[in-house]
């Protein structure tokens, strides 16, 4: 660094259980997040399509605009988190969305109605997965915090078991306006509330809580521009950007690319419900047999799965029994894959500053999730297809591939900054 090393502080606090009352409340309120925040949305958008005629496009093109807008907040939140405000990011960010989702039962025209969705899309960015593992990374020390960022998947994986059919069931007895009131009462009640008490600045590792604010943010500056200097960043932000946007058009595009391909639409809807058990499956086989196995070796071997499963779907004749096997295969490997997400910046870059480098990370990656949906929309228009739209999908799972092996062949060889106190070069020559 320009102005400082960086040397290591010992530690002998403990890092908290996958089973402490943090973790299993950060899970919880993990559960009611992406429940209502994200798979809520497709059918609530449903609903409101039949009862104000709107187009899919009017509806998802709010949801898409909220993706990209996570995206630009990804990095001052993962950088807040990086300076003690955990807290007061997940706990406000709950409310705020609760206030949204409340506006939004209300909406009767198209502007309002992209007003809240594209704010509740942007708090996204302050409310799941990504700024949970910071917090995480930073009780724990980022060097320890592989058992709960792998534990909180494992509540997160079980939101749409949760969610979707009680998001349906409310739809059904009470319309779409009354279940968005309570779904913004579950967020301002419960997820602002378990966020508020169970993230403790007080209790973060000491390696990541002691620096004055000017310090830390100094330190994290100069974290992130080192880690934007490393062939390894950008190679990891290839493979995940890519990933993203494969995921996103995937599951966006499942449903009519099977029907398509001739499965009636029964038998498409229950090889779909294949997709997050397995995603759950996967993420416990690597908690069991896998806990202590490197995140390169563990992404590596995934990295494979993504577009076998995908060359089967497009090269094996359609039936009910290969769609069952390719979402066996393709939600095991999306469950790991979250992990490997979650665990990449720390085993293969950098332990320090873990939310703002994974913020930058995460930018690129949401916003193409978000355009990616709307990118093969186009291209199966053009060519009135689905054919072009699962080749290009497979050429998305090999750039991945190719880039998270990069990835892990280049970070072998990386020097990592190692955490800790700022220390003045003028200090150590006294």
């Amino acid at each position: 660094m320009s102005d400082g090393i960086l040397v290591q502080q010992p530690s002998t606090v403990r890092p908290p259980s996958p089973r402490s009352p943090f973790i299993t409340g950060l899970g919880i309120g993990q559960i009611c997040s992406w429940g209502s925040l994200y798979y809520s949305f497709p059918l609530i958008a449903e609903a409101m399509r039949h009862d104000l005629g709107w187009s899919k496009t009017e509806l998802y093109g709010a949801a898409t605009l909220g993706l990209a807008l996570a995206g630009l907040a990804a990095y001052p939140v993962g950088a807040a988190i990086d300076r003690g405000h955990g807290r007061l990011v997940m706990a406000t960010g709950s409310v705020l969305a609760g206030v949204l989702l409340f506006a939004w039962s209300q909406v009767s025209g198209v502007l309002v109605f992209y007003l809240c969705a594209a704010g509740i899309g942007a708090l996204q960015a302050a409310t799941l997965y990504e700024p949970a593992f910071a917090v995480v990374a930073r009780r724990t020390g980022a060097g320890h915090a592989r058992s709960g960022i792998t534990a909180l998947t494992l509540w997160g994986g079980f939101a749409s078991t949760v969610f979707i059919p009680l998001v349906q069931l409310l739809l059904d007895r009470y319309g779409w306006r009354d279940t968005l009131m309570v779904l913004g009462a579950i967020n301002l009640v419960l997820c602002a509330g378990l966020y508020a008490g169970v993230i403790n600045p007080g209790l973060d590792h000491p390696a990541e809580g002691h620096a004055s604010s000017q310090d830390a943010s100094r330190t994290t500056g100069s974290v992130v521009r080192w880690a934007m200097r490393q062939p390894v960043f950008w190679a990891l932000a290839i493979a995940f950007t890519a990933y993203s946007a494969t995921f996103s058009a995937f599951t966006f595009h499942l449903y009519p690319l099977l029907t398509e391909r001739g499965l009636d639409s029964a038998a498409v809807v229950a090889a779909m419900a294949i997709i997050g058990p397995a995603q759950v499956a996967g993420r416990v086989v690597i908690w069991v047999l896998a806990p202590r196995a490197s995140v390169r070796i563990i992404g590596s071997a995934i990295m494979l799965v993504f577009p076998v499963a995908l060359l089967m779907l497009a090269e094996l004749p359609p039936s009910f029994t290969l769609i069952a096997i390719v979402a066996a295969l393709y939600g095991s490997a999306n469950g790991i894959m979250t992990i490997v997400r979650g665990l990449s910046v720390p085993e293969m870059l950098t332990r320090q500053a873990y939310g703002s480098v994974n913020g930058a990370l995460s930018a690129p990656s949401s916003v193409s999730r978000a355009i990616a949906p709307l990118g093969m929309a186009a291209l199966w228009s053009a060519t009135g297809s689905y054919d072009a739209v699962l080749l290009t999908l497979i050429a998305g799972t090999l750039v991945l591939a190719v880039s998270f092996w990069s990835a892990a062949i280049l970070s072998r060889r990386a020097a990592q900054p190692v955490q800790v106190c700022h220390v003045q070069r003028s200090d150590l020559q006294r």
